[in-house]
């Protein structure tokens, strides 16, 4: 058995290297580290092993396995070389809870523990060993034991606006369940539950269904919080499920809401797929033969859009509320993007509204006011000092800068935290936290076979959390870590607010060749881990001086 950092990903055929661990924290933020371990008895090629945990903060321990997950599209050909491997195999990522007879240990191959402590602001300051015991069958037994500090402060409430797109639909696809039924309703909930514990405090709002990844002509299942009637040619709005689903979010622990795009992916040339009941038949009454600026959609957007505000303003949320026009335009569709902004805008009035883009030009001409920039063009937006500024990351971002695919080291993923830092970013996006489609949503996936979307992204872009059993979430190494990168955010906000922000961004440079840049960085465990030190050294000072 081993002593393993939370930033390793140990392969089932390579044996981990020996390195001191060291794992603190602060009285509310979740502490990790690993445990790999593998038979050594030439006369057994496997056995079972029971689990026993040792520690005097028991309560607070959580152990699961980490499971290897096929992977076969693991980076596209002309990535850079910060890869853990670029070979399909199997890659250590789904974090599963450990049931009786479950965990097994093989002679030749090393598995592993994902152990968390979590204070929950219970525990005293101080340090507590954890013991992690595996027994045999036929008794024998072997352990090893992490210290881990809790140190005695509180890390601030999350700044970043953090979202990852909430696909309903997928929720409902995967367990068979019909949509926003209470069975949906309660899964629904986990799955929210569970990105809230990852540090994601806004939500993908499906007031009608969300208009992406749809083929041209094709649709997704109806996700719908609003009810419309059509009666002697008049709209009527019924929004009972969507005041539900806020109220749902707000006792989940969600901050903030984004309302479904209005207008479709990449162009915002057609309408979302609306679905209304006409003079008592319930019947689609937009889509993609739908011309965005056409006038009846404009006629319907009139009266949709005030309905959803009203309900926004009366559930005390349009504050924190943000609107989008339409995904990813580019230059190609600078002139159908404008022209059904301009069609919202005076609905609008008031209303935070960002989309997703890359070009610096695009932003130039205003048809964007809140841009959300991907991580590999935003450097130009940097310079420009572009305030507000948002960026986000997906399949395209693989060389340089960071990322979360199940290849990438977990330090690449991580070192998120420091760049958002630095940079004063106000929010952050991804658009995958749980997509079990195919390209398009031609079809679905089987996710704990296919990470990758059927191949037609790197495996790890589509989802953060894998559909487990009775409607719970498993979380991934992944979504793990993203969590660790937002609470070292919220350590470098502690720091900055004792101290200085120009005080943390020293510390983040301290010693290195090169300043951190979005596609800048060292590329190691060792650089988080001491930085972190350092931050949490300097915030202990300041509290007890």
């Amino acid at each position: 058995m081993k002593l393993v950092s939370s930033l390793e990903k140990v392969f089932l055929q390579h044996e981990p290297c020996e390195k001191k661990v060291e794992v603190q924290g602060f009285r509310n933020e979740i502490m990790a580290f690993q445990v790999a371990y593998t038979l050594v008895d030439p006369a057994v090629s496997r056995t079972y092993v029971q689990l026993e945990v040792v520690s005097p903060v028991k309560e607070h321990v959580h152990v699961r396995q980490v499971e290897h997950m096929p992977v076969r599209y693991t980076v596209p050909i002309d990535a850079d070389d910060y890869y853990l491997s670029k070979e399909p195999g199997l890659y250590p990522d789904l974090l599963r809870e450990i049931g009786e007879h479950t965990l097994r240990i093989r002679n030749g191959q090393w598995d592993t523990l994902w152990v968390e402590i979590d204070p929950a602001g219970q525990l005293a300051a101080g340090e507590y060993p954890v013991t992690i015991r595996l027994k045999t069958e036929d008794g024998s037994a072997n352990e090893v034991t992490q210290n881990i500090t809790v140190m005695d402060a509180l890390l601030p409430e999350q700044k970043l606006i953090h979202t990852k797109w909430f696909h309903c639909d997928c929720i409902a696809d995967y367990y068979q369940q019909d949509i926003f039924s209470e069975a949906h309703w309660q899964t629904i909930e986990n799955f929210m539950r569970k990105a809230v514990c990852g540090g994601i405090n806004m939500i993908l709002t499906p007031i009608h269904t969300p208009p992406l990844d749809t083929r041209v002509g094709g649709e997704r299942p109806t996700t719908q919080l609003v009810d419309i009637f059509v009666e002697n040619g008049a709209y009527r709005f019924e929004t009972e499920k969507l005041r539900r689903w806020i109220d749902m979010c707000r006792t989940c622990g969600m901050k903030y809401f984004e309302m479904a795009h209005l207008y479709t992916q990449w162009g915002a040339r057609h309408a979302p797929k609306i679905m209304a009941t006409v003079d008592g038949e319930y019947r689609q009454i937009f889509g993609w033969e739908t011309d965005a600026v056409g006038e009846e959609y404009r006629r319907f957007l009139n009266a949709y859009i005030p309905a959803v505000r009203k309900v926004l303003a009366e559930e005390n949320v349009e504050a924190v509320s943000v609107w989008h026009i339409s995904d990813e335009p580019n230059e190609s569709m600078l002139e159908d993007y404008r022209a059904a902004r301009e069609q919202v805008l005076p609905l609008l009035d008031g209303c935070f509204i960002m989309d997703a883009l890359s070009s610096y030009e695009f932003y130039q001409r205003e048809v964007v006011e809140h841009p959300v920039v991907s991580n590999n063009h935003i450097e130009k937006f940097i310079e420009e000092k572009v305030p507000d500024l948002w960026t986000y990351y997906c399949c395209s971002q693989y060389k340089k800068v960071s990322n979360m695919f199940v290849a990438m080291p977990s330090a690449r993923n991580r070192i998120l935290s420091v760049q958002l830092f630095k940079y004063n970013i106000k929010g952050f996006l991804q658009w995958g936290y749980n997509f079990y489609n195919a390209q398009y949503s031609d079809h679905r996936i089987n996710p704990y076979w296919s990470l990758d979307g059927d191949g037609f992204v790197p495996a790890g872009d589509t989802f953060q959390v894998y559909p487990g059993p009775d409607g719970q979430p498993e979380e991934s190494i992944r979504m793990a870590v993203t969590r660790d990168a937002m609470q070292d955010l919220r350590a470098f906000e502690l720091l900055a607010s004792l101290e200085s922000r120009e005080y943390v961004i020293s510390l983040i440079d301290e010693g290195l060749d090169e300043k951190v840049t979005f596609s800048c960085y060292p590329q190691s465990d060792e650089y988080l881990q001491e930085l972190r030190k350092k931050v949490d050294q300097a915030i202990m000072k300041l509290v007890c001086r």
